[in-house]
């Protein structure tokens, strides 16, 4: 079942595409592109347009010319009639027929010589002048132009075939025509009346248009030819530089998630400054902090086994033992094991399920502002009432006047400082005095716990806040700490942003010195 819509989270249902989550960016990149390109070829639209306006610009001056043609003709005399008819179409460029009232063929510039108008014959034309052909077909058709009629000779004799000759006739205006050729250029014919004469009728082959709206569109045509290679390439260049190392991240993803993350080395892209260079570092980081996290996982379940192996197979020896042992000394010398092997059991279990929950506890804390000198001072005073042994003094000092407060988990924190008090009070020879320090400067409260024990050597000093590393006094029973105390409190200093190291102490010899340092809030 499909998770609901709404049960996502806002950022999730901005980062959703409802119509397109299915496609690869390649196409969409190549989608959003095209659509550009299909913006720049709308240019032939345009260029139908364009050749609408010449037209209807050449069929005025054609129903200009034609007006001038009948009043020129109208003022001739018959014998020169004939060569003003030729004149006129030399200079004007067109093709002059002179029709009496009754339609009837007086004057033909053709026949008089004058061949200036020629129809061509496409099935003899070039293969380029087929394509062109070809091409004005296909973008009248996408353009959705007027359908011009076919142009078609007439019988010379009956003039009023032509719908030119028969309007002016009629309504003594100067009407024009636009017609198509076979070589689909653009024929124009006008008419206009002649008092006492009949209709001259003038027809022209309108070839410039087709040849200026051809180079138009080839100039276009080249445009939009180099524009999509270049849009072309610069897609597949975008959809390489940004596809594939997306899905190389991805199969590491994969493999990562299937459990083989010691094998998969996320590429971390270090030349690449960009979203993608980001992602790629923050996933080869998030995979070896994964790593890490299953190697100290694996790590810590083979301590806490050699862990619980050790008073287990003493329990076992002892409850082994008590079937043999008839005597009552020694029975209760084994029951005694027993007892102190089951408290350790008890204090070791305790400690790890602490230890195990501490990182998703921390996760999920609420920090708050806590004064960490009068929590100190507190842990002190209980300590003192429960009693410190061997004659153990405990001593504090902080600043006056100023509280030490910093953001944290209370409970935490506590638990931090009762382990280094615990464990300088274990160290600490009869008498001895440990003491506690406070200090602040503007960002860092810092705190030293010293005793009068034996310190701690140079190549110990990072060992001993790993799990289960337990190097206890000779004067302690065996088995008294789990090893756990300074590993959890590193873990949780950690978690407030904090440190926590362990220092020779410099005014005297030996002594170890655990040193805390945690930011402080930020005053109001």
């Amino acid at each position: 079942m499909a998770p609901d819509i709404d049960s996502r989270t806002s950022e999730e249902r901005v980062l959703a595409l409802k119509w397109s989550n299915r496609i690869s960016l390649t196409p969409r990149i190549l989608a959003v592109n095209i659509f550009a390109l299909a913006l720049l070829a709308g240019g032939f639209s345009y260029l139908d347009s364009y050749r609408s306006r010449i037209v209807e610009s050449r069929v005025a001056q054609s129903s200009r010319e034609v007006r001038l043609i009948a009043q020129s003709l109208a003022s001739a005399t018959p014998a020169r009639r004939d060569l003003l008819v030729v004149s006129l179409a030399r200079d004007m460029g067109v093709r002059i027929r002179l029709y009496d009232e009754e339609g009837k063929l007086i004057s033909d510039s053709k026949e008089l010589g004058l061949r200036n108008f020629v129809l061509r014959d496409p099935d003899k034309d070039p293969w380029n002048q087929t394509v062109a052909r070809f091409l004005d077909a296909v973008i009248d058709t996408v353009a959705g132009a007027d359908r011009t009629p076919q142009y078609r000779e007439r019988d010379p004799t009956h003039g009023f075939n032509w719908p030119d000759v028969r309007t002016a006739n009629t309504t003594h205006g100067a009407p024009a025509t636009v017609w198509r050729a076979p070589d689909r250029t653009p024929i124009i014919t006008a008419a206009a009346p002649i008092a006492g004469l009949g209709v001259v009728m003038t027809t022209v082959n309108a070839r410039d248009i087709t040849q200026t709206v051809r180079s138009e569109r080839y100039r276009l045509g080249v445009v939009l030819l180099v524009v999509s290679l270049a849009s072309i390439f610069l897609s597949l260049f975008l959809a390489r530089t940004i596809v594939r190392p997306l899905r190389h991240l991805a199969r590491a993803a994969i493999r990562v998630r299937l459990g083989r993350a010691r094998e998969v080395v996320v590429p971390r892209l270090p030349s690449r400054s960009d979203e993608i260079g980001l992602l790629a570092r923050a996933l080869s980081d998030m995979s070896q902090a994964l790593r890490a996290r299953i190697d100290a996982t694996e790590a810590f379940a083979a301590d806490v086994t050699h862990e619980l192996k050790n008073p287990l197979a003493s329990l076992r020896s002892a409850v082994d033992g008590m079937s043999a042992v008839k005597k009552k000394e020694h029975r209760d010398q084994l029951l005694a094991i027993v007892r102190d092997d089951v408290l350790r059991l008890d204090r070791l279990i305790t400690d790890i399920s602490e230890a195990s929950r501490l990182d998703a506890q921390l996760s999920r804390a609420t920090f708050e502002p806590l004064n960490v000198g009068a929590m100190i001072q507190a842990l002190i005073d209980q300590r003192e009432a429960r009693g410190v042994p061997h004659g153990i003094r405990l001593r504090f000092d902080q600043p006056t006047g100023r509280p030490l407060v910093a953001l944290g988990e209370g409970a935490r924190l506590e638990r931090v400082f009762e382990n280094l008090i615990e464990n300088a009070i274990s160290f600490s020879p009869e008498g001895g005095l440990i003491a506690i320090s406070a200090a602040s400067d503007d960002y860092t409260l810092t705190i030293r716990v010293e005793d009068d024990g034996p310190g701690v050597p140079d190549e110990a000093r990072e060992a001993i806040f790993r799990r289960f590393h337990s190097v206890r006094p000779d004067s302690e029973a065996f088995g008294q700490h789990s090893g756990l105390g300074l590993a959890i409190a590193r873990t949780i200093v950690e978690a407030h942003q904090g440190s926590i190291a362990v220092e020779s102490r410099e005014d005297r010899m030996g002594g170890a010195r655990f040193v805390v340092r945690l930011p402080l809030a930020e005053s109001e």
